[in-house]
């Protein structure tokens, strides 16, 4: 994900009621994949309460793009390190086959809060939760942990 400025936008405010809205582009991803034919756009507010480990393993059968809001949260998705994204800071994630391991609270006294849409393919849940076998028979492809 990239926090390139190059799309940056001005608008015009033609009628002079008052100041022009700001617009700051948060992020892009290039080269994103593709959403499911037919998907379903789901845009949701998750809000963790302090320490939450959010929702166990799962993927997604799209595309997700989230924002955090509030506070910061531990995110880890197959083949990369944990990383915590705070608020103000984007995150998006392929969906398909790549398990999303953590979206979890990273703060033990504070809520955290994000926003994130997701592209879901049709008929299909908003996720999917691994179970332990398929974690157990890919572990080789999670990265290294602390």
């Amino acid at each position: 994900m990239s926090t390139d400025h190059a799309h940056a936008h001005h608008l015009e405010n033609p009628d002079k009621s008052g100041p022009p809205p700001k617009i700051d582009v948060v992020a892009t991803v290039p080269g994103a994949p593709p959403a499911p034919e037919g998907a379903e756009a789901m845009t949701i507010l998750v809000t963790l309460p302090p320490n939450s480990p959010g929702a166990p393993p799962h993927r997604h059968s799209g595309p997700a793009f989230g924002y955090v809001v509030k506070g910061a949260i531990n995110f880890e998705l197959e083949g990369e390190p944990v990383r915590v994204v705070p608020a103000g800071e984007a995150f998006w994630e392929p969906g398909g086959d790549v398990i999303h391991y953590q979206d979890g609270n990273h703060l033990a006294e504070e809520e955290s809060a994000f926003v994130v849409t997701m592209f879901c393919a049709p008929g299909q849940p908003m996720l999917t939760v691994v179970e332990p076998e398929e974690l157990e028979a890919r572990r080789d492809r999670r990265a290294p942990r602390p």
